[in-house]
């Protein structure tokens, strides 16, 4: 059991969640992610570290509320556990120094651009950050990356705040007024290809966090496969983090959306029908039953 020491909205349906996992916090290096139940029946999501405290023994956690395993997990209150948290997994962030890195991030995305601030700091590189929402309310994290980068550019779709327009189109406007030597971002697929697309003629090197694809975390469902130049990989085991001019962005996307119609109806049924149970778990139950 993993003890919840901090609980907060960020935003409509995004929730941080600070949970004592002082194993994982000792090891986790920007680009981790951990994979989390949060109770018996429960799926296994796995989540990106987005911040950790090595001294206090907590990783950080932004979670998005999607289905009814999510929301079970952000229904948990300070003092109570979540039942497992696996981790760290995955390939860190590849830290250098670079001279000024631009991160970007889309919606719940920024939280996976957070720990990535803080090591291109330490490694000695200027960091700008630029961070997109829906509006106000969806924008993230701002705060807490101030503290960390040098300028930070908050983007709405509507122009409640900050920059009235995409991230792509205050990205553009940043690369005119100054040099960029590196990218990082991460967010929908989408953002990330039109983010690809702004960097490539440029030749800057562009890192793309495939974190949003991801279903199991371990390599075993297939779900998260992607063509990096040439070869399929897995984003949660040779990832999450690749060469965004080598992803094949147009595949993806397609293969992402070819279940669309089959998900929305999952949504639906989620409501009435009963969580969701392993195999396993029901061969176990079947078993003891026999034997009892």
């Amino acid at each position: 059991m993993f003890p919840v020491i901090a609980a907060r909205w960020l935003a409509p349906a995004v929730r941080w969640i600070v949970v004592h996992a002082p194993r994982i916090a000792v090891r986790h290096q920007a680009g981790h992610f951990v994979i989390v139940r949060s109770q018996q029946g429960s799926e296994r999501i796995p989540l990106t570290i987005a911040d950790s405290d090595r001294q206090a023994g907590t990783i950080s956690l932004a979670v998005q509320v999607v289905g009814s395993s999510t929301q079970q997990l952000c229904q948990i209150e300070v003092g109570q556990s979540i039942l497992d948290v696996v981790g760290p997994l995955g390939q860190p962030t590849e830290i250098e120094k670079l001279g000024h890195v631009v991160l970007v991030g889309g919606g719940v995305g920024t939280a996976v651009i957070h720990p990535q601030a803080k090591a291109m700091v330490a490694a000695g590189n200027k960091v700008s950050a630029i961070m997109g929402g829906r509006s106000r309310e969806y924008v993230i994290l701002e705060e807490e990356l101030r503290q960390i980068c040098g300028n930070v550019y908050p983007c709405t779709d509507d122009g409640s705040y900050g920059f009235h327009g995409l991230v792509t189109k205050r990205l553009e406007q940043l690369m005119a007024a100054e040099s960029v030597h590196g990218v990082v971002m991460a967010g929908p697929v989408p953002m990330m290809r039109a983010v690809a697309e702004v960097t490539r003629p440029h030749g800057i090197h562009t890192v793309a966090s495939l974190n949003p694809i991801m279903v199991d975390g371990t390599g075993m469902c297939g779900g998260c496969r992607v063509m990096v130049g040439g070869k399929m990989l897995f984003a949660c085991v040779d990832g999450p983090e690749f060469d965004a001019h080598q992803v094949d962005f147009g595949e993806l996307i397609n293969r992402l959306s070819a279940y669309r119609e089959q998900e929305k109806l999952a949504r639906e049924q989620t409501a009435t029908s009963e969580p969701h149970k392993c195999n396993l778990d029901r061969q176990a139950e079947q078993l003891a039953a026999k034997q009892s």
